[in-house]
């Protein structure tokens, strides 16, 4: 009976280290292909409805495949994450003045803060741009965020109360997180 039981445990720990193997690897292609089809699209700014779509589905399908079951309690989620993909026209700056450069966001669990930052090219002059945030987690992935100051170039002012949002964490490695937003944004960040 005792051979039974350590034959059923081997074999259990053979299989999860298996399919553990298999799901690397479909991670991994997964991953390469979002990245891929991100940098093509310039962070969305010129995805086609078919590249979009496309995104959206291996966004979806690397959701499923989360390796990390409470990203903010994760010490993975903190740093400086640059944003590669979002379906935010706003974020991005699609049909607006231009990104230049990255466009970064700074996630910090311990202090509850987050900071988004960038630079903006208005007319060919770059003006950096950020916004503050605290974070308030209702869950082991959401968080409310409550932004606190804006500052353009060397101007800043105060965030009205009524600028808040919240952000899901619904994939989250060592180089990759995956963030829904409040509406219904889809964001990639890598990290930097």
């Amino acid at each position: 009976m005792k051979a039974v039981k350590t034959v059923a445990v081997l074999s259990s720990l053979l299989l999860s280290s298996a399919s553990g193997f298999v799901f690397d690897g479909v991670r991994k292609q997964l991953k390469s292909e979002l990245l891929e089809l991100s940098s093509e699209t310039m962070r969305g700014i010129t995805a086609t409805p078919e590249q979009a779509k496309r995104i959206e589905d291996l966004f979806g399908k690397l959701e499923k495949l989360n390796p990390t079951r409470k990203p903010l309690k994760s010490p993975l989620v903190n740093g400086d994450w640059s944003l590669e993909y979002s379906t935010s026209d706003s974020i991005i700056g699609k049909g607006d003045f231009p990104r230049v450069g990255p466009i970064v966001q700074r996630i910090d669990t311990t202090s509850l803060a987050a900071e988004n930052s960038e630079v903006v090219s208005y007319f060919g002059v770059k003006v950096p741009r950020k916004v503050t945030a605290a974070l308030s987690p209702q869950n082991d992935k959401l968080t409310n965020v409550q932004f606190k100051r804006f500052s353009v170039g060397p101007v800043g002012f105060n965030a009205p109360e009524s600028f808040k949002g919240y952000l899901d964490v619904t994939y989250l490695d060592e180089d990759l997180r995956l963030t829904r937003g409040d509406k219904g944004n889809i964001f990639v960040l890598t990290r930097m």
